[in-house]
């Protein structure tokens, strides 16, 4: 089984707050308060803003703006469900509405939804706002976010296409047409990408952790950790990057420098499970299997059903010779998943070195059964 994971980021598009509609306040006091959302907005008050154009839409509810303006608050707030209802009364609004004030509307509901992880929804959303504008480059770009998270590539690359074709300059677009190259197998397509992105903007970490992760697909491990080392000097809080330089130095057996990358990565964010659990892998591989026990341990407090945690704490506690231990993590091993042969062969070279062969041919049997070849050897020379 794999024992470490890598990690890849893509960029996604957001439309900042101000693109409203052009509306005529029949009434002042809505105006005002309207305008004092805007300020506090401006100012970072981002409550006070809500409680503004929620004034302005009790005087009048048909102000369209102050609807779509508190969306965009409630989006940036991480209110997705709020946000939606405010788009959407906002599209009930101005149904007759097509000029490029709609767009932004149907743009930022399918923001949310994506952000819900609706996809499908999303898609159906920026098909809208495309439909209204039909070069708007943004909306092309997120479809295209969406489409590859459906894993839809190819539908993704023609998205960032048409934005790359309708802004050439688009770095974005490029990224992430770097990654949907990436997951259609197209690494060099992918490099040549990131490439571009970076040439038009050289100050995206996000990028050079892209462009890393190809370099690593191409065993270019060096250059994937030179790529890594730039994010990180962007952005000294992208944990991201030092998780995946650790991944590439591990490979590269330059394991205490790997280690340190994991340090830091979890340093950064406390509940980085994977960090944890490929620093434990590191610790295994130096033979330090109680540093991994911890590790692993970490790992399954954050994540109480990662069946790999289990496993691998089980083989360093075989390691230290903790069979009870070891048993009783293989025991959780089998209880998440009965169908993973090694959880029972693992267990059963345990209960041979206690002395327990019955018990052990009862594990080994099982794992025969489910196609473990090794297993299936021992019953014959073992458990006749």
């Amino acid at each position: 089984m794999s024992r470490r994971t890598t990690a890849i980021a893509a960029a996604l598009s957001v439309l900042a707050l101000g693109s409203s509609f052009i509306n005529a306040f029949a009434n002042p006091l809505a105006k005002n308060y309207y305008n004092s959302g805007v300020e506090k907005y401006q100012e970072g008050n981002h409550l006070g803003a809500i409680t503004d154009y929620t004034k302005a839409i009790e005087i009048n509810p048909q102000d369209m703006d102050s609807f779509y303006n508190r969306g965009l608050v409630k989006l940036e707030l991480k209110d997705y469900q709020g946000a939606i209802t405010d788009f959407n009364t906002a599209i009930d609004i101005g149904q007759q509405d097509t000029k490029n004030g709609g767009a932004h509307v149907y743009y930022n509901l399918g923001l949310a939804k994506y952000y819900l992880k609706d996809y499908q929804g999303a898609i159906a959303d920026f098909n809208e706002a495309i439909k209204i504008d039909a070069q708007y480059a943004d909306a092309y770009n997120n479809r295209g976010v969406a489409k590859r998270k459906l894993k839809d590539y190819q539908g993704a690359i023609v998205d960032y296409n048409n934005a790359i074709g309708i802004n050439p300059q688009f770095a974005a677009a490029y990224t992430n047409r770097g990654a949907a190259k990436r997951n259609s197998g197209d690494y060099q397509g992918a490099i040549i990408d990131y490439n571009k992105a970076i040439e038009i903007s050289p100050l995206h970490a996000e990028t050079y952790n892209n462009r890393g992760i190809v370099k690593e697909y191409l065993n270019n491990h060096q250059g994937a950790i030179a790529d890594y080392s730039k994010a990180i000097e962007i952005n000294p809080q992208y944990s991201t990057a030092y998780f995946n330089r650790g991944n590439a130095r591990a490979l590269l057996e330059v394991y205490q420098e790997a280690i340190a990358d994991y340090d830091r990565a979890v340093e950064i964010n406390p509940q980085y499970a994977n960090a944890y659990y490929n620093r434990g892998s590191t610790k295994d591989d130096l033979g330090d299997y109680q540093g991994a026990i911890v590790d692993y341990g970490k790992v399954i407090e954050i994540d109480p059903q990662n069946l790999s945690a289990y496993y691998n704490r089980g083989l360093a506690k075989s390691g230290l010779q903790d069979y009870q231990g070891a048993i009783a993590d293989y025991n959780k091993v089998i209880e998440i998943n009965p169908q993973f042969a090694l959880g029972y062969k693992n267990r059963g070279i345990i209960k041979e070195h206690i002395g327990d062969l019955k018990s052990a041919c009862e594990d080994w049997n099982a794992a025969s059964s489910l196609g473990d070849k090794d297993a299936g050897q021992w019953v014959i020379n073992q458990c006749q």
